[in-house]
């Protein structure tokens, strides 16, 4: 697969596809994929493309400017977000038919002014703070804040469609502990007579952990893309496949004698006569600075090989060693990609950055040319 790139994210739209039917067969309910922060990395208009083609009933951003993105990329399926700033155009919204998480007094008559504005009912959903201290209405604004929109679903001004909460994924008893007072908050809502559609509090998390918790919709972003919640289980372990696979290509070969500085500073020093190969991917691509000697690889020529010296903004060095008179110039090079085909796993460079996949993927650059593939590298179907 060639795009004139030498930066390339590979999105496998049948993994996409594949996790999505995952989550629905293993909940038995709707399915809300979210698609912010560019589809946490992978492309939003691609993911949520593959995400709904999967069986989700709807995708999810975090601001209104990335749904009104997708409105503008063709996605038409129901898209919702949650996170809005005090000057957010829900006139805009409400005309591009966007449904809106409505967190306080405050968005809610916001929103029912700009649909009077546009003459047209707003779609909404509820986000409720149950214990993370985050985004959400806070308990005592519970009851005022639904009879109000108890009043204004009568006056023909919103449809309240759902409510959800957002767990703090701080073990089983504090889980317990927010799923009761989602409880609590559905039938306070259900008391002056909206019956939500969609119930939601489970994330990617306990999707997969806490069945119990699935009420009738979950609400995923990591798993949709082949990546696990949990640091003790792998995507394979899971029945999910990695959707990214990022690739480079070796844009020079070098030999270099024993005692040869590399990169910035020699803070890798070749112990014997080797070949080098400069790979056009750095700090700039999202590839982590701090990967420096932390023991980090990449596939080239289906084979393990290191990376060495420092990391520069535009290219980093791998030592190709025995390789090298099997290798030419624009041959490929995978930084991460699903492990089940011998790639590195992106939980390499997260467990050395000391963070979590998520970010991996999210902080993979605007250089690096996101391209969709109908290949499924990996297995599943």
């Amino acid at each position: 697969m060639r795009t004139g790139s030498m930066r390339v994210a590979e999105i496998s739209l049948p993994a996409i596809r594949h996790n999505v039917t995952r989550v629905r067969e293993l909940t038995g309910g709707a399915v809300i994929v979210v698609v912010k922060a560019d589809g946490y990395g992978h492309g939003a208009r691609i993911a949520a493309e593959a995400a709904l083609a999967g069986g989700a009933a709807m995708v999810a951003t975090a601001d209104l400017e990335e749904a009104l993105a997708l409105r503008d990329a063709g996605i038409e399926a129901p898209v919702l977000c949650w996170l809005h700033g005090v000057h957010a155009d829900f006139e805009q919204a409400v005309a591009a038919d966007i449904e809106i998480g409505v967190s306080h007094l405050q968005q809610l008559e916001a929103l029912a002014a700009a649909a009077d504005r546009a003459g047209r009912p707003a779609s909404m959903q509820f986000k409720l703070d149950t214990g993370l201290s985050r985004n959400g209405a806070a308990p005592e604004e519970w009851a005022p804040l639904f009879a109000r929109a108890a009043e204004l679903e009568r006056a023909g001004l919103v449809r309240v469609r759902g409510v959800f909460s957002h767990l703090a994924n701080a073990g089983e008893e504090n889980d317990r502990a927010q799923a009761a007072r989602f409880d609590e908050a559905v039938e306070l809502l259900r008391s002056t007579g909206i019956e939500p559609e969609m119930i939601h509090l489970a994330a990617s998390a306990a999707t997969f952990s806490s069945p119990h918790l699935h009420y009738n919709t979950v609400r995923v972003g990591v798993v949709a893309y082949g990546l696990s919640p949990f640091a003790d289980k792998t995507s394979a372990q899971l029945g999910l496949i990695p959707a990214m696979t990022l690739r480079s290509e070796i844009v020079a070969l070098r030999g270099v004698p024993a005692g040869a500085g590399v990169s910035y500073g020699f803070n890798h020093v070749c112990e014997t006569a080797t070949t080098l190969a400069l790979v056009p991917m750095g700090y700039a691509d999202g590839m982590p600075r701090a990967l420096n000697g932390a023991g980090a690889w990449v596939t080239v020529a289906g084979e393990h090989r290191p990376i060495v010296g420092r990391i520069g903004m535009d290219q980093f060095i791998v030592d190709v060693g025995p390789l090298a008179g099997r290798l030419g110039l624009g041959d490929p090079v995978v930084l991460f990609g699903d492990p089940e085909c011998g790639h590195p796993p992106v939980e390499i460079w997260a467990g050395l950055m000391r963070t979590i996949n998520y970010e991996i993927v999210v902080g993979v650059g605007p250089r690096v040319l996101r391209v969709p593939s109908e290949e499924l590298e990996g297995g599943g179907a």
